[in-house]
């Protein structure tokens, strides 16, 4: 695997795109409570944190498209609706959401301004940098990666070198599926199909044609990405663990965070942890609004649409950003919970050799995730307990993961079917 300038820049930008502020405020908290068992957390939330979105750019380094070609196969219509969804999410809640926390941690504890003034800064900032699309990720990649690096080697290696109190022992029951589960619900899969579009369009604006080339470009640049999120989140796992025994259990996952950058930092810790939090969000928004350009851009085939794109995203972010999002977050919960089992299963598939991932097996396959997915979705429109009945008979349900078990066993029938019933009926034909 050679890694070139080009593998560096795109790489760099993959990381920043992936890591927002949740990823940051995450892994301490599972290393607090794992304590000396940090490892095998930090072994759980790889599998999934870094494994299934790494499987997602894999994907797309290999059908070089956008995300229209994840369901293509499965029927156009489906994808355009699948594809709809996921943008009108991302633009909906997360991306606002980034103006509203770097308002709450980077901007409120300095300054006496309103969110709305914060929203309307930081989305003017996140227009400019979008806006000419050639250099989205050369910037990303050349300047705000290095930054996020920087501040997040300060934090995790300072931590190395201070002296805290014996760790408590572990609190985590089953650690490695404490931490798959975790990494689960960081939802960085739809990330992937969002981000790696972006990723493809920036590599051929590169210059590079050949479809080798951009795969190798790619794939490259998703381990080195892969490898800066092991190495970041390991660390912030760890700094979680050796600071158990400084705070109560009851401690909320911003506070360990910022006890940690005050025990690692001192008096600089405010400053440090406000700079970091608004460049994670910052490059989260970049990446929504450009993934959503791009994909319009491409479908209605017209130029024009990506600076309309980016202005109506950044309006509506603008209006969303400097309220209060939990009543979006209501809305749009249930269908997260539907279309992201969807979007791991879509990636899976599209990973698998070719006579794998036929138009049969992949609509089997998706619709039993989807008839699967349903449960967990409706019990946020419809009492909880009207599913507990349901629930029970479905393994992992409990942990939301009642999809996978139907999804495998179709997924199995349908290529049991294709490999051996379907083409003895031809030959006997």
């Amino acid at each position: 695997m050679k890694f070139t300038k080009e593998t560096f820049i795109v790489g760099f930008a993959l990381f920043a795109l992936f890591f927002g502020a949740g990823n940051l405020i995450l892994p301490p908290y599972l290393g607090f409570f794992a304590g000396r068992e940090w490892y095998l957390v930090a072994l759980g939330f790889v599998i999934s944190g870094i494994g299934i979105p790494l499987l997602g750019i894999l994907a797309h380094a290999r059908l070089q498209g956008s995300m229209f070609n994840f369901a293509n196969k499965i029927s156009p219509v489906f994808s355009v609706i699948f594809c709809i969804l996921v943008y009108m999410i991302a633009v909906a809640i997360p991306a606002p959401r980034t103006a509203a926390v770097t308002h709450e941690i980077a901007i409120a504890p300095f300054f006496d301004i309103t969110p709305l003034t914060t929203s309307i800064v930081y989305y003017f900032l996140v227009f400019i940098f979008v806006i000419k699309r050639s250099t989205v990720v050369n910037n990303m990649g050349k300047f705000l990666t290095p930054a996020i690096l920087l501040l997040l080697l300060i934090i995790i290696f300072s931590g190395f070198f201070s002296e805290y109190l014996p760790m408590d022992e572990p609190v985590t029951e089953m650690p490695i599926l404490s931490g798959f589960f975790e990494g689960y619900q960081t939802f960085d899969a739809i990330a992937a199909l969002v981000v790696g579009g972006v990723i493809i369009i920036s590599v051929k604006l590169k210059g590079f044609t050949s479809p080798s080339e951009i795969r190798t470009i790619i794939t490259t640049s998703a381990f080195l990405a892969a490898l800066g999120l092991l190495f970041v989140y390991g660390g912030l796992i760890y700094n979680g663990a050796m600071v158990n025994s400084e705070f109560p259990d009851t401690i909320t996952r911003t506070e360990l965070l910022s006890g940690i950058s005050l025990l690692n930092l001192g008096s600089l810790a405010q400053i440090a942890l406000a700079i970091l939090v608004a460049l994670a969000c910052f490059t989260t928004a970049v990446g929504i609004v450009t993934g959503t350009a791009d994909f319009l851009t491409e479908r209605i085939g017209k130029p024009i649409v990506y600076p309309v794109t980016v202005v109506l995203a950044c309006l509506m972010g603008i209006v969303i950003g400097a309220l209060s999002v939990n009543a979006i977050i209501e809305f749009a919960l249930p269908v997260l919970l539907l279309i992201y089992p969807v979007t791991i299963v879509l990636i899976i598939l599209n990973v698998l050799p070719e006579h794998w991932r036929t138009r049969l097996i992949m609509t089997t396959t998706v619709v039993a995730t989807i008839i699967f997915s349903l449960p967990d979705a409706f019990k946020y429109l419809i009492s909880p307990e009207s599913f507990d009945n349901v629930k029970r008979l479905i393994p992992l349900a409990d942990y939301g993961l009642g999809w996978v078990i139907p999804a495998l066993l179709v997924f199995l029938a349908a290529l049991l079917y294709q490999n051996f019933i379907q083409k003895k009926s031809e030959i006997s034909a």
